[in-house]
């Protein structure tokens, strides 16, 4: 198993700006559900995360537009996690529809406690899902 997923999501009628097409913004949010997927998917859910006292804010995030998305749309949001052993982790994301790249982009997230609010190493448990997804 790899440390990427894709996921399908309908473009709706709320996603859409003045002008039809999908709303720049909504970009972060097509990549957190592709995010949350993959970590799904590997099996370590963001409320596995939280039940241990962590959180995964993202840092810094950027997004490339290259074609719009419209109304009634299905987008796979494909999410590759970067293997890093840092307390900084990458998840890099493309959308396509129709096998046409709509956007790509990344988010940069760091572990930390839910209670201080500062950075941690990654913990055991994101450890032993990379051993086990790669090898």
């Amino acid at each position: 198993m790899s440390l990427e997923f894709t996921t399908h999501r309908r473009v709706i009628y709320a996603d859409t700006d003045k002008m039809g097409v999908v709303y720049n913004g909504n970009y972060l949010s097509y990549f957190e559900i592709g995010r949350n997927e993959l970590m799904r998917h590997l099996g370590l859910a963001y409320t596995q995360v939280e039940e241990n006292g962590l959180i995964l804010p993202v840092i810094d995030a950027y997004v490339k537009y290259i074609k719009p998305a419209f109304y009634d749309d299905v987008l796979d949001i494909k999410a590759r996690l970067d293997e890093t052993l840092s307390a900084k982790i990458q998840f890099i994301y493309t959308i396509s529809c129709n096998n046409v790249l709509i956007a790509e982009g990344y988010t940069n997230h760091v572990f930390a406690n839910a209670e201080t609010m500062k950075p941690v190493r990654p913990p055991k448990m994101y450890l032993e899902l990379l051993r086990k997804h790669l090898g």
